[in-house]
C-alpha cells in the first residue's frame, strides 16, 4: 500500500494512479488547477505521466476569477 498526501491531508491506496487521474478521481475541474507535485510546480501536459508513489506531497490549488 502505498500514502500520499493531497493538500496536507494523507491518504492510501493500493494502485498506483498517474496524476491526472487522482485529480478526477477527486473530482478536481482541471481547467482551473495549479498543481504542485513534490514541491515543483507541474504542467498539465505531464499529469498523465507523473505516477504517484509512497510519500508524494501534491499540492492543488483552485483559480477562482473575480474582480
Amino acid at each position: 500500500m502505498k500514502s500520499f498526501f493531497l493538500n496536507g491531508q494523507k491518504y492510501c491506496t493500493y494502485d498506483q494512479p498517474n496524476l491526472f487521474d487522482l485529480l478526477s478521481y477527486f473530482d478536481y475541474n482541471t481547467a482551473l488547477l495549479v498543481v504542485e507535485y513534490n514541491a515543483v510546480i507541474t504542467s498539465k501536459s505531464e499529469w498523465k505521466n507523473i505516477l504517484i508513489s509512497d510519500n508524494d506531497k501534491i499540492e492543488i490549488v483552485t483559480i477562482v476569477g473575480g474582480g
